[in-house]
């Protein structure tokens, strides 16, 4: 099992109800909505992940339902017909 040598820890957050199953998945882990999970607490869900430099895709997978990050200004279209919220790691 290797180590990630490179990347930036990003904390991903989302407010929603108690209760819910919240993952995030995007262009840094292959897009695998079952990958990585964010807990529940103080009202929040988060995790923190190392992601590598450059510009990533991602979504919030709530309860198995896709949706953007609200609090991200960028989002791009994904050619699916909807969008995909957008992260610069420098």
């Amino acid at each position: 099992m290797g180590t990630q040598s490179s990347g930036k820890r990003i904390k991903f957050q989302l407010q929603a109800e108690p209760g819910c199953e919240v993952f995030v998945a995007g262009s840094f882990n292959g897009w695998n909505p079952k990958k990585n999970r964010l807990k529940f607490a103080a009202g929040v869900y988060a995790t923190t992940l190392v992601v590598t430099p450059g510009r990533h895709e991602y979504k919030f997978v709530v309860d198995g339902v896709w949706c953007v990050d609200p609090s991200c200004p960028e989002w791009a279209p994904n050619g699916l017909g909807s969008l995909n919220s957008v992260l610069t790691v420098g």
